[in-house]
């Protein structure tokens, strides 16, 4: 019995022997969604002291001030191209200079993307109490290759509208169906003597910008 055929007459030998079992009991929970009370503004304080905890770089910004603050981190980086999701808005990279900008990356190797410099997303939530920063794949984000292989990621982040404090807040709010990325500070990994090593599994530099404020009025 092979393929379908074996896992079909797994789940019928395990609903036989459940036959006759009580209903499971609803799990309790009565936890504790949030850890303290906090204001919005101290609420993005948390996450952005525990995003550098991580040894993200941290910068915060308004709306009008976005994409000087995009255009100066790609310098810095020596970036000379960026992947930009097909739904970034276009006034993010408003002031880039000497930089291409990759919108059709869903078409590139492997290899291609990894010989991009950088890669700029919004995100779909951040976690204030784990420092963790959530993708969903959206349209402002991209398929999820795309900020795990280039060595650079700025990721742009809404406060308040998209922090809140704690994961029992976030689960609500996220899709289970979409592809969830969570990400707390740049790709590292350590070996059995603790040698950190970064960039193994993602992007080496993190760079989260914090937007203060409502988005500007389209």
């Amino acid at each position: 019995m092979t393929g379908s055929s074996s896992r079909d007459e797994v789940l019928r030998r395990i609903r036989v022997a459940l036959a006759d079992s009580p209903e499971t009991a609803p799990v309790p929970r009565d936890y504790l969604t949030v850890h303290a009370e906090r204001t919005p503004g101290e609420t993005a304080d948390l996450l952005a002291e525990h995003l550098a905890d991580y040894r993200a770089r941290v910068h915060r910004t308004d709306e009008a001030g976005l994409p000087a603050t995009v255009a100066r981190l790609l310098a810095e980086h020596g970036s000379r191209s960026v992947i930009a999701p097909p739904g970034l808005p276009a006034g993010w990279l408003s002031q880039l200079a000497g930089v291409e900008v990759i919108r059709a990356a869903a078409e590139l190797t492997a290899a291609e993307l990894d010989a991009v410099d950088s890669v700029v997303t919004g995100c779909a939530l951040a976690v204030a109490e784990t420092g963790t920063i959530i993708l969903d794949g959206g349209p402002d984000q991209g398929q999820r290759r795309v900020t795990l292989v280039p060595d650079h990621h700025v990721c742009v982040v809404r406060a308040p509208a998209q922090v809140v404090d704690s994961v029992p807040q976030a689960l609500p709010r996220l899709d289970p169906v979409r592809p969830l990325t969570w990400i707390s500070g740049p790709s590292a990994t350590s070996d059995i003597e603790l040698d950190r090593v970064e960039g193994v599994h993602g992007p080496r530099t993190l760079d989260v910008v914090l937007v203060d404020g409502p988005p500007a009025a389209p």
